[in-house]
């Protein structure tokens, strides 16, 4: 016979959820070291609610994060007011071992469109606290929408300085487009080094290098001010990884192993919903958001299900091809999205109501072709390997009359501004949406900057392109119009740097395409 206790500790051992009497958290557990080092987080905001996320690691850099095997109790709190005068939600919780001690859990029941304040307790510690906000009501006109993109911050080619700027925008969301790890260590000329210079395979080496990214302050700081919604490009995993193919060429089966292992620490240590947790090396992670009737969000997958890369040179990953010789591309079953996410995406855009609707996917989608006397080139790794998905999806938003389609992306480590069209290369083809490349938070650029007048000649529907500074975009809607402002930072190699708005572009209400403003 179990005891109530012990049987809903087990539940939640079990990854089941139960609501319980604050009362219950407060079972003494005493910690060696504080145990919130990693920050609070919140995400995926609804009308009614949003996401909280913490994990328990007083070393955080150890296997099992410092705790022993078994549920610690712990309790929520979210609150009207900074200082928890009034507080109008609060649940007690068991993370467990299997899941590191996280804890993804789901609010409900609070008010639409406002700003809410949350903390954790488990013993005699408490968290930071966090801020977060719901959504406007489903069918709310909401007057603006103010966030942040972002992608791609290697921890060793820089500090996280793009944060600190950030946290001086009025945001009410920020969008991370992939790279939030990576798997991979420079060998020279680091800014700061990783703990470990392997890379991780196993779950406890993925579990400590997203503990060293998350016990920045600057990100941490970030994620304390604004809820998150995010997607992943490849070094979660893996660089240039193509469904259960590594670029190395390990065998499906053992690479799927790794997979599992990074997809598990990746749900660790995010604000996701439990809808999302994973099964093994599969993890739905594409989702839709709504802001009232002024905006829905896409947030798409491009690694997990696409198509192996077209023509690779060797086991696999991205390469320069001359698409004229590369029998792959032109295969029209070819997938970047996958055919369930295709189809979802379809329906997604056919079900709209929205006045602006922005995807949010990892790769540059605007065609790069370079051209070098007789030779063309594009590189498979982005859209350009996946032309028949890529005008599929294109299709798809001019057949179901999206309004304002936007689409942001990120992984090139500098910012491009691109009208996109059905086809890229006929200057009669009509601009059916506009694209945002983001730079990056820290990762360094690569070719591609030294041919930027190259790039942007050679390809007239990309109307900027910068890779020289690190940085993020930041974004709005109002007033019938989405304003994109182009951060860039003097420099990434100390933790203090000035910021500039580089560019600004915007794309009126009913007119496909960005104009500089």
């Amino acid at each position: 016979m179990f005891d109530r206790r012990r049987f809903l500790e087990l539940l939640a051992a079990l990854g089941v959820s139960q609501a319980l009497p604050a009362r219950a958290a407060d079972r003494k557990v005493r910690f060696d070291s504080y145990p919130f080092t990693l920050g609070v987080a919140s995400g995926y905001p609804t009308p009614d609610g949003f996401v909280l996320w913490t994990r328990l690691a007083p070393k955080p850099l150890e296997p099992g994060g410092g705790l022993a095997p078994g549920p610690v109790p712990m309790l929520w709190e979210v609150a009207e007011d900074e200082r928890f005068a009034k507080v109008v939600a609060s649940r007690a919780e068991f993370p467990t071992h299997h899941w590191a001690h996280s804890v993804h859990a789901e609010v409900e029941g609070l008010k639409p469109d406002r700003w809410y304040w949350y903390r954790f307790r488990a013993g005699d510690a408490v968290s930071p606290v966090g801020r977060t906000r719901t959504a406007p009501a489903a069918g709310a006109a909401a007057a603006r929408l103010r966030f942040a993109f972002a992608s791609c911050q290697h921890y060793e080619h820089g500090y996280f300085t793009a944060y600190k700027h950030m946290l001086a925008d009025d945001l009410d969301l920020v969008v991370f487009l992939g790279d939030y790890i990576y798997e991979s260590s420079l060998r020279r000329n680091q800014v700061r080094m990783h703990e470990r210079s392997d890379e991780p395979v196993t779950l406890d080496e993925y579990r400590a290098r997203y503990a060293q990214y998350k016990a920045d302050k600057d990100l941490q700081a970030a994620h304390h001010a604004f809820p998150w919604i995010v997607t992943w490009d490849d070094h979660e995993v893996d660089n240039d990884y193509a469904n259960d193919r590594q670029e190395d060429g390990a065998p499906p089966e053992e690479f799927l192993l790794r997979r599992a292992a990074a997809y598990q620490a990746y749900y660790e240590h995010m604000p996701l919903p439990a809808s999302m947790r994973p099964s093994g090396p599969a993890m739905q992670i594409y989702t839709a958001l709504g802001w009232g009737t002024l905006a829905s969000f896409y947030l798409l997958d491009g690694r997990q299900y696409r198509s192996p890369h077209a023509c690779p040179r060797k086991a696999g990953g991205g390469n320069e091809v001359d698409p004229r010789e590369c029998i792959d591309l032109r295969d029209p079953s070819r997938t970047m999205l996958g055919a369930a996410q295709e189809a979802w995406l379809d329906r997604r855009f056919a079900a709209s109501r929205a006045s602006w609707n922005i995807v949010a996917q990892p790769v540059l989608m605007a065609q790069r072709k370079s051209k070098s006397g007789d030779r063309q080139s594009i590189w498979t790794d982005s859209w350009d390997g996946y032309p028949a998905a890529r005008k599929r999806l294109l299709e798809s938003v001019v057949a179901r009359k999206l309004a304002n389609p936007v689409v942001i992306s990120g992984d090139v480590h500098m910012h491009f501004v691109a009208d996109l069209k059905l086809d890229f290369d006929d200057d009669r083809s009509p601009v059916v949406a506009s694209e945002f490349a983001g730079t990056s938070i820290t990762s360094s650029p690569g070719s591609w900057q030294r041919n930027m007048p190259v790039i942007l000649t050679q390809n007239p529907h990309i109307k900027y392109g910068n890779g020289e500074h690190r940085g993020y975009v930041r974004a709005s809607i109002a007033g019938g119009r989405f304003n994109a402002e182009l951060v860039g930072l003097e420099t990434v190699r100390k933790p203090e740097s000035r910021a500039q708005v580089l560019a600004r572009f915007a794309v009126e209400d009913g007119k496909a395409g960005p104009q500089k403003v």
